[in-house]
């Protein structure tokens, strides 16, 4: 047990690696650049959609760069999506509110560049919890149309709580990962009363292979929110944490969310 345990860190150690690698960005610059779609994008009247829909922040987790986004980012941009990414402050390490607080600035940000009264979010792993508290205590239900959030610990993760358990402090002194803890008392203000605050339409995509969220029934969300399981539709598909911004079946998901469809993945997406 012991050993499994520690396997977990290790993958937690090993996922900010991961997501670290590359050159980092600024968190939020000031006037952030409408990004051209890229080569080889879809049918013109797809591309004439998306344009007209709202941009989109693709919002890193934990240790996240902005580079490494750029694959999700990159479909979206190829399906006619204006589209930006937004790295963390500090990467993410330090206190998730303060986080949602610099989110919020860089929310309007985009509004003003873009002319746009809403954005929707794409947001990965603690990501999605810094939206989802400006979502829930910001007031950012007013402009925000569409939250898809990709394996986040919406009620915490058994592998932050491991941290503690294998005698390294409390999360190593990481003040997100503290509160990433199940039970803790940030998770149990967020997740007080309703989940899906607003007119916003939620989604929650989660896979039963996510190393970093234990249990992976933890990136769900309740009141009414479209709770997708890769595995639920495609029994044979393998998908880390990692790979869920990375996967081609996670983004068939992804785009359904962002037109309101229903969820059909492409279980052969490459």
């Amino acid at each position: 047990m012991l050993l499994r345990k520690t396997v977990l860190v290790v993958s937690l150690a090993a996922a900010a690696l991961l997501a670290s690698t590359g050159t980092a960005t600024a968190a939020a610059p000031a006037a952030p650049a409408d990004p051209a779609p890229a080569v080889g994008a879809p049918a013109p009247a797809a591309l004439a959609t998306a344009a007209a829909a709202n941009p989109v922040i693709v919002v890193g987790g934990l240790s996240g760069v902005a580079v490494a986004y750029e694959p999700i980012a990159a479909r979206l941009r190829v399906d006619g999506y204006r589209t930006f990414i937004y790295q963390l402050p500090g990467l993410g390490l330090g206190d998730i509110p303060a986080s949602a607080r610099a989110f919020a600035g860089y929310v309007e940000q985009v509004r003003a560049s873009t002319g746009a009264a809403t954005v929707d979010v794409v947001a990965h792993s603690e990501g999605g919890l810094v939206s989802r508290y400006y979502l829930k205590r910001l007031g950012g239900t007013a402009t925000i149309g569409r939250y898809v959030s990709l394996g986040t610990p919406q009620y915490g993760t058994y592998v932050a709580n491991i941290v503690a358990f294998l005698g390294l402090g409390s999360c190593a002194g990481i003040v997100a990962c503290q509160q990433m803890t199940i039970g803790s008392a940030f998770l149990a203000d967020l997740n007080d009363g309703d989940d899906t605050p607003g007119a916003v339409r939620y989604t929650t995509i989660r896979t039963l292979q996510d190393e970093l969220v234990r249990p992976t029934g933890n990136a769900a969300v309740n009141d009414g929110a479209t709770n997708v399981l890769i595995q639920a539709y495609c029994p044979l598909r393998v998908v880390g944490h990692l790979g869920l911004v990375l996967d081609g079946t996670a983004y068939t998901i992804v785009r359904g969310a962002l037109v309101d469809g229903p969820v059909r993945p492409n279980c052969l997406a490459l």
